[in-house]
């Protein structure tokens, strides 16, 4: 698929095979991964990466890779995600521990939520955050989103749902 978007210091495309040994990385990293379930094998990295990829094929939308512009390195992944099931679209991000603090997380997830409000006709994005991930909520906040409610997700974990709607984006 031929969607990049370009901020000042990113581009964001959908995943490709190439992108593996980064995604690996990324899964297998105990801090990256700590409101994501923790880190994950080569084997169920993979099956992520495919199903990211998949989502495009599926959707018309998904996870994009984040690819720093200066060094060329992927570093994340950030963008809609839509699973089966009314109301569960969302705009989510997950950067490389070693580039926290840059402010990419904001860079890219105001970049996938304007994209998502332009391409995707959505009415509101949401995001729903692990109530642990304080530097998570502050990204939604910073983005414009302001909290919505809680939610227990599929897997049982409390979760603060953020949100903003079109007008806004």
């Amino acid at each position: 698929m031929s969607v990049e978007i370009i901020t000042a210091r990113l581009l964001m495309r959908p995943p490709r095979q190439d992108d593996f040994e980064s995604w690996a990385c990324f899964d297998g990293d105990a801090d990256a991964t700590r409101f994501f379930g923790g880190p994950k094998s080569r084997a169920v990295a993979w099956d992520g990466l495919a199903m990211a990829a998949g989502m495009w094929s599926l959707r018309g939308c998904g996870l994009f890779s984040v690819i720093e512009r200066e060094t060329g390195q992927w570093v994340g992944r950030v963008g809609p995600w839509v699973p089966e099931g009314p109301g569960l679209a969302e705009v989510g991000w997950a950067i490389l521990p070693s580039r926290w603090g840059r402010g990419y997380a904001g860079e890219a997830a105001a970049a996938a939520v304007g994209w998502a409000f332009e391409h995707l006709d959505w009415d509101e994005a949401r995001h729903r955050i692990d109530a642990a991930n304080l530097a998570s909520i502050a990204v939604a906040r910073r983005i414009g989103s302001r909290w919505l409610r809680e939610e227990i997700s599929a897997d049982g974990h409390q979760v603060q749902v953020y949100g903003q709607p079109k007008a806004q984006g």
